[in-house]
């Protein structure tokens, strides 16, 4: 777990543009120019209590804007499986036509739409048999995430799926772990909808689908405005030794994430179950030559 940490601390500093490398030459300055200094710790360390479980976090204060894209990404493969595995990975998304609007801002054809994230930090958990878990995160983002997912651990909250062919009631979204099979958060393969009070399994076609059907989906919270999500302090990867909560950001509740890779995706978005079901939900142009949804 300690070598899982570093590498995970080396992909954040990778993934947030800092080089880990500095040459600086360091000079006294005196108490009365010190005192004229005002301005906010470029990292906040916080040491944060938990019953059995102490845990650090360790905030930067800096707000990125980004556009990413990963072929391909597999995280947790163990077990003759893994828990995250997905292709074409993007962050933010390009603008397809002129007049296109995103989180009420307005952009022309070809300009970048930037995955917003505010306060990225990095946190350890610890217990008495040493390093619990670790995690990466963001005290506040907002944007589009696109992928070919075919496996997925964790919570994709917020996402709400709208019966339009019977009464236009609207469900929460839940994982499944397949044509079939009951809901989990370990490994899933499909998503559709939850209903309240029944104990349901995936019904393919006509009330779940593959997950590689949800190609995009926009990261947030309901901010009351039509067409602009609000941004979130819940969106974040988790590694975990064994099963374990992590504390929201204001500590006011608790997020139960399983052993080994689990992502907390809060979303904010409404969804067909025709076009689930169906052809699937469009993936936002995420590349310069615009190819739709046909990228494989």
């Amino acid at each position: 777990m300690t070598k899982l940490a570093y590498g995970c601390a080396a992909l954040a500093t990778l993934l947030l543009g800092i080089s880990p490398v500095a040459q600086a030459e360091f000079e006294p300055i005196s108490d009365n120019r010190m005192g004229e200094v005002t301005g906010q710790a470029f990292m906040n360390i916080e040491n944060i209590p938990g019953n059995g479980v102490d845990y650090t976090r360790m905030t930067l204060g800096i707000d990125v804007e980004t556009r990413v894209n990963i072929d391909d990404i597999q995280v947790g493969q163990i077990d003759g499986g893994t828990d995250f595995s997905a292709q074409h990975l993007a962050l933010g998304h390009i603008a397809r036509n002129d007049g296109e609007t995103f989180n009420g801002v307005t952009y022309n054809k070809g300009e970048a739409i930037p995955f917003e994230a505010r306060k990225p930090y990095i946190e350890l958990a610890e217990d008495s048999a040493g390093l619990k878990g670790f995690r990466m995160g963001f005290a506040e983002a907002r944007g589009s995430v696109s992928s070919h997912t075919e496996s997925f651990s964790g919570n994709i909250t917020g996402l709400k799926i709208r019966d339009d062919e019977f009464d236009n009631s609207v469900y929460d979204a839940t994982l499944y772990a397949g044509a079939g099979l009951a809901e989990t958060s370990n490994r899933a393969t499909h998503v559709g909808v939850k209903l309240p009070g029944v104990d349901t399994t995936c019904n393919e076609g006509a009330s779940c689908a593959p997950l590689t059907n949800l190609r995009s989906v926009t990261v947030g919270e309901d901010s009351g405005i039509e067409g602009v999500s609000g941004f979130t302090d819940g969106f974040f990867i988790g590694f975990q030794r064994d099963g374990m909560d992590w504390q929201s950001l204001d500590g006011a509740n608790t997020i139960n994430a399983g052993k080994g890779v689990f992502i907390n995706l809060p979303v904010n978005m409404t969804v067909d179950m025709s076009q689930l079901t169906g052809d699937g939900v469009d993936r936002f142009r995420t590349h310069q030559v615009d190819l739709g949804n046909n990228l494989f």
